[in-house]
């Protein structure tokens, strides 16, 4: 997964700090003409995104919660001395009505300025860091879709080489949709009908009804890295056996059928997942299956490599050489 130490001088080291609907996330790398060398990355579900949906602002004690994360992640990262520090917002942000308020909270207490990301900003960072695998340039096998399942919203990015020929920015995401179609624990059948539905419609609205031709998919975020460590019964998570596995359609639905089939105490429970992403597994999971019909993708493969790559490659000017 990560490259071999670079000569001395030659990387940058980035620290990326990703405040997102579903978690706040950081990844401190040396990033230079030999790859990218990963020297810490941390998740914790925060949950920034809940109650937007309906409130349309940011909750309170989400707002301190991830403050209390930001604050453990910039001990983190100052010791290891950054020569850039980045701090993007997704989805959540750019919903709330206060988000701004929230920027100017992150400026205040960590000398942070931190920006809101565009749909197309997002999207190029996600595929910049997906297409940066050891071998997505040389397979031969583009174009390659990109899935990019976030708390808010889901990136959709079709690329070959390069260069991206079609993106969109969903309102779609695992937050978003248990808040809005999820009431029962467990999920009724016409709960997740209604959800599938929607997101259905919205992918179909999105491609115009005739999606990009593909001839791979590749899945970066929570919902995938989780099945994949459900699938090897990963305790604990081992990031290496997560990067470049491969997920089969019909695999998906047997751990969509089985999640949504028990309430949440014993989703908590299951090997391989986090306990904290189990109450929205569930909406991730039909998320990423509608895409993947969508595009006709009978697998998909799962890639650690996600926006905060994406994020430290442009960071240190190494974006020419991503793919």
């Amino acid at each position: 997964m990560s490259a071999p130490d670079s000569p001395a001088g030659a990387a940058t080291r980035v620290a990326v700090l990703d405040m997102g609907s579903n978690s706040t996330r950081l990844l401190v790398a040396d990033v230079g003409s030999e790859g990218v060398r990963e020297l810490d990355r941390r998740t914790t579900v925060t949950r920034l995104g809940r109650g937007v949906d309906t409130s349309g602002t940011l909750a309170g004690e989400a707002i301190e919660e991830v403050c209390e994360t930001v604050a453990e992640y910039a001990a983190a990262y100052r010791g290891l001395a950054p020569d850039e520090v980045v701090a993007i917002a997704t989805s959540a942000v750019r919903d709330a009505r206060n988000g701004s308020a929230f920027l100017a909270e992150l400026r205040e207490r960590f000398a942070l300025d931190a920006r809101i990301l565009d749909g197309a900003e997002e999207a190029r960072l996600t595929y910049l860091g997906a297409r940066h695998d050891g071998r997505s340039a040389t397979d031969g096998r583009d174009p390659i879709l990109v899935i990019d399942i976030g708390g808010g919203s889901t990136e959709l990015v079709v690329g070959a080489g390069p260069k991206v020929t079609f993106f969109d920015s969903l309102q779609v995401g695992v937050v978003r949709h248990t808040e809005r179609h999820i009431a029962h624990d467990p999920p009724l059948p016409p709960e997740l009908e209604a959800l599938a539905d929607h997101v259905r419609a919205q992918i179909d609205a999105s491609v115009e009804g005739e999606p990009a031709a593909v001839e791979r998919g590749i899945a970066v975020a929570g919902t995938p890295t989780s099945l994949a460590a459900i699938e090897q019964e990963l305790d604990p998570y081992e990031a290496s056996r997560v990067q470049g596995h491969v997920l089969g359609l019909r695999a998906i639905q047997r751990m969509c059928s089985r999640l949504s089939a028990v309430p949440l105490a014993e989703r908590r429970r299951v090997v391989g997942l986090d306990p904290a992403r189990a109450p929205t597994i569930v909406a991730g999971i039909v998320i990423l299956i509608q895409v993947m019909r969508a595009f006709g993708l009978d697998e998909i493969e799962v890639s650690e490599h996600d926006i905060l790559w994406g994020a430290a490659i442009d960071a240190a000017g190494a974006g020419a050489g991503a793919g």
